[in-house]
């Protein structure tokens, strides 16, 4: 919760209303993509990510100091919290497959099941976007805005095309009647 006076009055704002972002769409293994750069999202914002990225802690020694004690505590109770969030936002026949896990082995048995369907995927975008060439007639803004769904799709799933790129990709889906833009672009 974040507190602020205003005026002698005392309001509070909950920090997770990133969490609604999540609520929007559960997790039903073909959306899996969607799903976790969302929760990545919710999970930098309350700064808890870690847990998802790094295996869980071995016990801490006995005699470990106080320093130690703490930071262990700290990814306990973040990698439940982020293990709760992360089982409310899922279709009941996952949250059962997964009631009983810490967060990273949660992520990476996703993973495991839904990966193959994000490269899949991938391949299918980044073939369209390939293919794509305008079409004699065609006007030249939707044309654009495909392609830049497309590569805006491939983002999503991983496969970022850097800006120089992306734009000779369109610029070599058009005809060869805009050869004069092309060389001035």
């Amino acid at each position: 919760m974040v507190i602020t006076t205003r005026s002698c009055l005392l309001v509070t704002i909950p920090v997770s209303i990133m969490q609604s972002v999540l609520e929007k769409e559960m997790l039903n293994g073909a959306n899996f993509t969607d799903w976790y750069h969302n929760l990545r999202i919710v999970l930098r914002q309350e700064k808890t990510e870690y847990v998802v990225e790094q295996p869980y802690p071995d016990d801490h020694p006995a005699n470990a100091n106080a320093a130690a004690r703490k930071a262990y505590q700290k990814h306990y109770d973040d990698a439940l919290n982020v293990s709760y969030l992360m089982l409310a936002t899922m279709s009941p026949n996952l949250q059962k497959k997964y009631e009983h896990v810490d967060s990273h082995t949660m992520i990476e048995g996703l993973r495991g099941m839904f990966e193959n369907q994000a490269r899949a995927k991938r391949y299918h975008i980044s073939k369209s976007l390939f293919a794509c060439k305008l079409v004699e007639g065609s006007p030249v803004s939707p044309h654009v805005i495909k392609m830049i769904g497309y590569i805006e799709t491939l983002d999503k799933l991983g496969s970022e095309l850097k800006d120089d790129l992306a734009i000779d990709v369109i610029l070599q889906s058009l005809l060869v009647s805009y050869e004069p833009f092309i060389l001035n672009y």
